[in-house]
């Protein structure tokens, strides 16, 4: 694979078209659902009782879900995205959802009172963020003091090896500027960075956790077709003249059952979760 580039911010922020319905019934049951239930678990347990919650980059509402269904009935979630059309998915699928209201949000420019929210909560939406300094501080004037921070990240390539051979293998079709949308969510997961963003929007220091898990998945096709469709890899692949996207799906379908062998697949997956505290 030669002359890997890194996709431009507009690129990684199009989830538009029939991207967001593959990127929740293809990718979510992978990659979502079992993280927002951790993630959920740890914000019900940091902030017990009634609460108001501000949500960040929501995508499609999977992680708005199980936040519904963790915390104390009463709550309320506001649930905020940059991108309407993975808005719209989460407002036609869950927006019946007691005390859930989808909104279009900049976290860079948060629309807002200071102090309005016990807690704000991102589900691996940190590293979409241009300005992440910027985010941290908006995400930090949200909270009312004693307020929790709850974000994740994904681990590396090297840790989450589903998602290295699906790039991979998709970039092995291209001679020259491969789509590589898929290193920008497993690209920002050295704990440093992230310990410093909080410190420095005057949160205390993080508590990190290293959260692994095996999930099952029926098939490498359905799989496979997540990875390609249900992001802005497609429409990266779409941009570059000559291969067949249905092509590429079953290459790297063929790629994940050499990894992991026949149906139905185990797929070990691992993430971080930082929590912390507005003084």
């Amino acid at each position: 694979m030669n002359n890997m580039t890194r996709p431009t911010t507009d690129t990684v922020t199009q989830f538009v078209g029939s991207i967001p319905a593959a990127y929740d019934t293809h990718l979510g049951p992978l990659l979502f659902q079992f993280s927002a239930a951790d993630l959920a678990r740890r914000v019900s347990d940091a902030v017990p009782g009634v609460s108001r919650i501000l949500e960040v980059a929501c995508g499609t509402g999977i992680s708005t879900e199980y936040l519904w269904q963790a915390l104390a009935p009463g709550s309320e979630i506001v649930a905020t995205d940059l991108n309407d059309a993975m808005l719209d998915y989460a407002s036609a699928k869950r927006g019946a959802l007691g005390n859930v209201s989808f909104q279009q949000a900049d976290a860079q420019d948060l629309p807002f009172d200071d102090g309005g929210f016990d807690a704000v909560v991102c589900q691996f939406g940190i590293m979409f963020m241009p300005d992440k300094a910027k985010a941290f501080a908006e995400m930090a004037r949200m909270l009312r003091p004693g307020g929790l921070l709850a974000f994740n990240v994904w681990d590396s390539l090297d840790n989450n090896a589903v998602a290295k051979v699906s790039r991979d293998t998709i970039a092995s079709f291209f001679e020259t500027d491969p789509p590589d949308f898929l290193s920008v969510p497993f690209g920002f997961h050295d704990i440093a960075p992230s310990r410093t963003l909080a410190r420095n929007a005057g949160f205390s220091s993080p508590e990190v956790h290293t959260v692994s898990e095996t999930i099952e998945r029926p098939d490498a096709l359905t799989v496979a077709r997540g990875f390609v469709e249900g992001n802005p890899t497609i429409l990266q692949i779409n941009e570059r003249d000559g291969v067949d996207s249905e092509t590429i799906v079953g290459a790297v379908a063929t790629a994940i059952e050499a990894l992991y062998g026949p149906a139905p697949l185990q797929v070990p997956l691992q993430e971080i979760v930082f929590l912390a505290r507005k003084p």
